[in-house]
């Protein structure tokens, strides 16, 4: 485990979200929440106990009776107010994304906002939390269906978005009548937390909101409380596959978004400086942490010869601390990310591919404990090679060879992922060829990351993806619900209906 015993008294605590207020967890295990680019403890998370757990569950349990009968327009009006305090608060939220988790301000911003256009979808909920009527359907009898909340639902979220993606979450499953149960990543839950007050500030109230925090015991304990109905995850296919089948097992509904290795394949035709400019940005930004990162190009005929190109466009690319101006790659996540990363780099070049930019050590003056890889650069690169069949989640691009679009989409649909993929040409006919035959979710076309806008549903597929429902968009509405179907019919006083015993109705 990764949590330390150390006692919770030389910095500030993280607290649990119990029943509306922030309590000082009774844990004995505590784990250091790190600044990456200068090692600094900013504070300690707790690993909850079973007990709190569970006291979190009860909390939400019991909120639920009233608030699943709260009117629709009441929960959409908190919302409302809720977006106005993220947008009031965006700066130090940000501020305290960057120190927790080492993307620059304005990509921490940029987390933040993305976030944001969910609850600003949430607050929609009037029109996309509406059942259907069937009038007539026999003589004087009506069908209607009902999309009513399921009860306590669960969120386990990653630490590279830690303000996106649980907003991803909460807001969509409260809205639509739920209470909740939200275990944010422990290495950065100071501004999940943040968002967290503020949505009280906004007006939900207590208990329909709650927070654990911990690591596998805790994520096992959401997996497998009898009251917990619905579990949405976000994270890395090992521990997504894991809940995905111990929570299915005991009964719940289950959404797991996970790892990924995405393709972005580029034709010749491409306008070069703008494909060079999205494939470094897509590939280095973030420090390659995003699990829509490209991190592989497929370089098509003559676009082989891009190389050195890319290479140059890699290297204006500036390194350091997230604070710092200018800055386009912060440190990764940790030190053990830190060493995962550059291991994966050595194991490339002992695997025969071609090292045409090595971002290994790179030189940040300030900030020499920082956990910094700088982007780099694999040419050649083939099925096979540890770089090419597993996720890095650093700055690295993987660059591979096809000689027709034939070849390159045999390529990407060759692998088990398929959480997004892009094509970058400017003929028509290839791009609607590739949106056709391309067996990957979502799919880019000159748009390097294809995360969709909320008003469409993250949609993710095969290795990348387990349950058949996406987060927000029109799919988190028939997820966080359960649809009732009402047949009635209604009699006048002086209507006379002799014995039936078929199952038609006249």
């Amino acid at each position: 485990m990764d949590a330390t015993t150390t006692p919770a008294t030389q910095v500030a605590t993280v607290k649990l979200l119990i029943g509306g207020q922030f309590v000082e967890s009774k844990t004995t295990e505590w784990r250091d929440i790190v600044n990456p680019a200068t090692q600094e403890v900013l504070a300690k998370v707790p690993f909850a106990t079973q007990a709190e757990v569970d006291a979190a569950v009860a909390s939400a349990k019991e909120a639920f009776k009233t608030w699943r009968k709260t009117p629709i327009g009441a929960r959409a009006r908190i919302f409302l107010k809720y977006q106005q305090l993220i947008r009031e608060n965006m700066a130090e939220l940000a501020a305290i994304l960057t120190a927790e988790q080492g993307k620059t301000l304005p990509d921490a911003e940029g987390d933040v906002f993305r976030g944001l256009e969910v609850v600003e979808h949430a607050t929609n909920i009037g029109n996309l939390q509406l059942g259907e009527l069937a009038n007539n359907v026999a003589n004087g009898v009506d069908t209607y269906t009902l999309l009513q909340p399921l009860g306590v639902c669960a969120g386990i979220t990653p630490f590279n978005f830690p303000a996106m993606i649980p907003l991803w979450m909460f807001p969509m499953a409260i809205v639509t009548g739920n209470t909740f149960v939200l275990k944010p990543s422990e290495q950065d839950p100071m501004v999940t937390m943040r968002l967290c007050e503020l949505a009280l500030e906004a007006g939900i109230p207590a208990g329909v909101l709650n927070v654990v925090h911990g690591g596998e015991a805790v994520v096992n304990a959401i997996c497998d409380h009898k009251d917990i109905k619905a579990i949405s995850f976000v994270g890395s296919t090992k521990v997504g596959t894991h809940v995905y089948h111990r929570a299915s097992q005991s009964g719940k509904r289950v959404q797991c978004m996970m790892g990924a290795k995405n393709h972005a394949i580029v034709m010749p035709d491409a306008n070069k400086e703008q494909t060079l400019n999205a494939l470094a940005g897509a590939s280095f930004g973030a420090a390659g942490q995003r699990c829509m990162a490209v991190s592989v190009a497929v370089l098509v005929g003559e676009a082989q010869k891009w190389v050195p190109d890319l290479v140059a466009k890699a290297k204006t690319l500036k390194v350091g601390a997230g604070t710092e101006k200018g800055v386009d790659v912060g440190p990764l996540v940790s030190c053990a990310a830190y060493e995962r990363v550059n291991s994966l780099i050595e194991r490339g070049v002992a695997d025969g591919a071609t090292l045409a930019l090595d971002g290994r050590k790179p030189t940040v003056p300030g900030y020499e404990k920082g956990n910094f890889v700088g982007p780099t650069v694999f040419a050649d690169v083939k099925p096979g090679m540890t770089i090419y069949d597993q996720e890095i989640f650093g700055p690295v691009l993987c660059l591979a060879n096809a000689e027709s679009i034939d070849e390159a989409i045999e390529l990407i649909n060759a692998n088990p992922n398929g959480n997004g993929t892009a094509i970058f040409t400017q003929s028509g006919a290839a791009a609607r060829r590739f949106q056709e035959d391309i067996d990957v979710g979502q799919v880019g076309i000159n748009v390097p990351i294809p995360v969709p806008v909320p008003m469409f549903s993250f949609t993710g597929s095969r290795g990348s993806k387990l349950g058949d429902l996406g987060p927000y968009g029109k799919q988190v509405i028939m997820f966080y619900t359960q649809t009732k179907t009402v047949t009635e019919r209604w009699f006048d006083d002086d209507t006379a209906h002799g014995l039936n015993t078929t199952i038609s109705l006249r």
